[in-house]
């Protein structure tokens, strides 16, 4: 259940990124959705962990 409740949530995070303009922003949830799921399946539980790096990392990113 939570794993639902966990996918619904990034799913949602991600569609509302093709709304805003600010390309960072955008960066940042992409990132901390993948984060926090690779969190998961890595490290089974450290879903906010992974959030937390995949956000900074993907505010930090500049475009390739």
């Amino acid at each position: 259940m939570r794993k639902t409740i966990l996918a619904v949530t990034l799913l949602s995070a991600t569609a509302l990124t093709g709304c805003m303009e600010n390309q960072d922003m955008q960066r940042a949830i992409v990132g901390a959705g993948l984060g926090c799921v690779a969190g998961e399946i890595i490290s089974n539980g450290k879903c906010v962990t992974g959030a937390a790096i995949g956000a900074a990392g993907g505010a930090l990113l500049n475009d390739m």
